[in-house]
């Protein structure tokens, strides 16, 4: 089962970075698009399809494989540096989801909660973290 867990687990990963990697560029057209209701109205239903579809599932779906992982070797992982690195990107990378899930709501009932470009620096965020998270599993630099 290993090997499947791993398998649904890197799959999950790829669709919730999609998603983490998208939805703050929709929240920026949506904060941009202020007085166009058509467009707000467009951004804010595919804002909603992103979150219920993709990003929500897709994170549950991650950590849930991610712990199956973990419980079927555990005796490696607990002794490995890299693990516990990557444990504590990973925590980062879900509690920015929460932070973007916040930040949605509030852009959604029409209040402007942060700048469109600060968003878009913000929108880096996650890519960085996919970086040193894989550098961490595949190089092992501490290892």
């Amino acid at each position: 089962m290993y090997e499947w867990f791993r398998a649904i687990h890197i799959i999950a990963v790829i669709a919730w970075m999609a998603g983490l990697l998208i939805y703050p560029r929709l929240l920026v057209y949506r904060l941009e698009a202020q007085g166009d209701e058509r467009f707000e109205a467009a951004m804010d239903k595919a804002g909603a399809s992103t979150r219920k579809i993709i990003l929500n599932p897709t994170m549950g779906l991650t950590w849930l494989m991610g712990l199956a992982l973990i419980g079927s070797n555990w005796q490696f992982y607990v002794t490995q540096p890299w693990f516990w690195g990557k444990i504590v990107l990973v925590l980062g990378l879900s509690g920015f989801h929460g932070y973007l899930m916040g930040i949605g709501r509030k852009v959604s009932a029409g209040e402007r909660p942060i700048e469109p470009k600060k968003l878009r620096m913000l929108n880096e965020i996650p890519m960085i973290i996919a970086i040193f998270a894989v550098i961490l599993v595949v190089v092992q630099p501490f290892g």
